[in-house]
């Protein structure tokens, strides 16, 4: 059983963009434990399949990336509180022979934020902009922190409705024309649409004036490629502070390296410099 819980994967189709091995062979190393992890290419019509024998194969679990999180979620036989709220799955474990479920986006997030802007939850009115599945995790992690009103905008307006009525009291839905009234009064700005990104990052690019946000909103992207979005870029040029998403994706790998190789690991410039690197070599900077 020792080797069994040394051994862990991602799984996404496709796979073989994912940094996740990076993360989690740098903490394999830098706490000196023997493990593996690995990805693995699963086609949506064979996770079921794949979802009820990794365990034969020795794995202890691991990370379900895009587009496997709703059948990761439908697969697990119990699901903690985030991934119930958030309706995806994105770490798989076992516990006493079952299978569970757990999403580690919304912590992901939040971690990030601490890690960057302490205080960041202070404030207590949110934009979140974009109403897709990071919607989601978004909105679950606000709530959690205690943000009273959280106003979603999307293109599309009935997504936004959705995402609105499946968290409930608190948080709202606009249209995109309701942006601009929103940033003034937002002490959060959180984007998650892929909105400027054939600009690679110039301001100029991004669809919304961010000029009216208070001088103490904190703005933060999802997306960590580019490191510098458009939407970060346009908040830069406005005077505000800015997050990047990469600390998100580095963050939210904590709990499940726990869960699989017994050790918390922590977030550190020394990893964080591992994946930059990494992204430099690949011309992802």
């Amino acid at each position: 059983m020792a080797e069994t819980a040394k051994k862990a994967f991602v799984t996404g189709f496709p796979i073989k963009h994912s940094r996740s091995p990076l993360i989690h062979g740098f903490w394999l190393n830098e706490y000196g434990i023997e493990g593996s992890y690995e990805a693995i290419e699963v086609k949506p019509e064979d996770f079921t399949s794949f979802a009820g024998s990794f365990r034969d194969e020795g794995f202890a679990g691991g990370n379900v990336t895009l587009p496997h999180k709703e059948a990761a979620f439908a697969a697990a036989q119990s699901r903690d509180a985030a991934a119930t709220a958030i309706g995806a799955v994105n770490t798989l474990w076992f516990e006493n022979g079952r299978l569970c479920g757990g999403n580690t986006d919304a912590y992901g997030f939040a971690a990030n934020l601490d890690a960057s802007t302490p205080g960041w939850d202070n404030a207590d009115t949110a934009l979140v902009l974009g109403a897709g599945g990071a919607g989601r995790a978004i909105v679950h992690a606000l709530q959690t922190r205690g943000f009273l009103r959280i106003a979603i905008v999307n293109r599309t307006l009935s997504r936004a409705e959705e995402l609105a009525a499946h968290f409930g009291a608190g948080v709202s839905a606009h249209g995109w024309t309701d942006a601009p009234r929103l940033v003034r009064d937002a002490g959060l700005i959180v984007n998650t649409t892929s909105l400027g990104m054939s600009g690679h990052g110039e301001a100029e690019d991004f669809p919304l004036d961010l000029n009216a946000a208070q001088k103490t909103t904190v703005t933060t992207d999802i997306v960590y490629v580019p490191l510098k979005t458009p939407f970060l870029a346009k908040a830069e040029k406005a005077g505000l502070k800015t997050v990047d998403g990469l600390g998100m994706l580095l963050h939210q790998a904590v709990p499940g390296f726990e869960r699989w190789f017994g050790t918390r690991p922590q977030v550190t410039p020394a990893l964080r410099e591992h994946i930059l690197a990494d992204m430099k070599k690949t011309g992802a900077l």
